[in-house]
């Protein structure tokens, strides 16, 4: 036999063995990669964090006008939301308790729902079946998003007394862990 058909051989002996260390490698990085923790913080950097919060203007959706700069003095927590957005139905008892967790302190802080990409009656709706009875935004124009930069929801951020974002926590917060974070920066402010 002459050498190029021997080396076509065996080239075809050892195609298969070579895919299938390939498709074993691959996978095992699929299984490590499946069973991972994700290791995402709490919080993430900004470009509001530490400056003054952007100017939101706007009215609720019971009619009432809102001017988050008249929240000085105040902690200020606004959750962006959106009532098809399945991470926001899994928040949204958490809010509910986190409201009350705040209700209950002398200085606890104000939170404020911001509607991002909804239509009213799917919100009024959505909280009425749900619970809630904070003060819900309209963004209708999306400007107050664009401001935060928020791209997607739900997304919460902390605005000191003194109107200064604090913190921002995109995806899904609990109660506890954000009563806590309060707490702390509550106690770094003075």
């Amino acid at each position: 036999m002459s050498e190029p058909v021997v080396a076509a051989r065996r080239g075809r002996r050892v195609a298969p063995f070579i895919s299938l260390g390939v498709a074993a490698v691959l996978a095992a990085l699929f299984i490590v990669l499946a069973n991972s923790k994700s290791e995402k913080p709490d919080t993430t950097s900004s470009f509001l964090l530490g400056r003054p919060a952007p100017a939101v203007v706007s009215t609720t959706l019971d009619g009432k006008p809102f001017d988050l700069s008249r929240r000085k003095g105040s902690w200020v927590v606004l959750n962006f939301f959106q009532s098809t957005c399945l991470p926001c139905k899994a928040e949204h008892p958490e809010l509910v308790a986190f409201a009350a967790q705040q209700a209950s302190i002398a200085d606890g802080a104000e939170l404020y729902t911001v509607v991002k990409d909804d239509t009213d009656a799917a919100v009024s709706k959505w909280f009425a079946e749900q619970g809630g009875s904070w003060p819900i935004i309209k963004d209708d124009n999306g400007s107050i998003s664009t401001a935060f930069g928020v791209a997607q929801v739900p997304e919460t951020w902390i605005i000191d007394p003194s109107g200064i974002v604090v913190s921002r926590y995109p995806g899904t917060i609990t109660a506890d862990s954000l009563a806590t974070d309060l707490q702390l920066l509550r106690q770094a402010y003075g």
